[in-house]
């Protein structure tokens, strides 16, 4: 994994919907499984909504601590 990719998680705001300004590595996991359910958007923001959504799923949140 690239660590520019991790730093966008910790950095990068939501864009819109119910959680607009929310930082996406701070998005709930009940948020995450909706997308995708749903279908995650197209480019940057899906392929980090798609990584956090893993790293959540997959208990690997310590991965982003130092980060933040």
């Amino acid at each position: 994994m690239k660590p520019e990719l991790l730093e966008s998680l910790v950095k990068m705001q939501m864009p819109f919907g119910k959680y607009k300004g929310r930082l996406l590595c701070d998005l709930p996991i009940s948020y995450l499984e909706w997308f995708a359910r749903k279908g995650f958007p197209d480019g940057k923001l899906g392929m980090l909504l798609r990584t956090i959504y893993e790293i959540k799923l997959n208990g690997l949140e310590d991965l982003l601590r130092p980060l933040k």
